[in-house]
C-alpha cells in the first residue's frame, strides 16, 4: 500500500519478540486460543507475551 510515497508493511506480516516494530497499528499474538491484542508504535521492540516469546500479526493500521 502506498499513500504520497510512503510503503506500509502489509497486514498480516509477522514478527518475533525482541524484533522491532515496522508498522504502528494493532498487532495480535498468533495463537488461535488467545484473541489477545496490543497497539505498537513502528520502532517499538516486540515484548514477550505471558513470560514466553511468542510471534505478533498486523491485523490493523493506525
Amino acid at each position: 500500500m502506498s499513500l504520497y510515497g510512503l510503503t506500509k508493511v502489509p497486514l498480516g506480516t509477522k514478527k518475533r519478540t525482541g524484533e522491532t516494530c515496522p508498522e504502528s497499528g494493532v498487532w495480535k499474538v498468533d495463537d488461535p486460543r488467545d484473541s489477545t491484542t496490543g497497539p505498537f508504535a513502528k520502532g517499538n521492540t516486540f515484548p514477550p507475551y505471558k513470560g514466553k516469546a511468542v510471534v505478533w500479526v498486523l491485523i490493523q493500521y493506525a
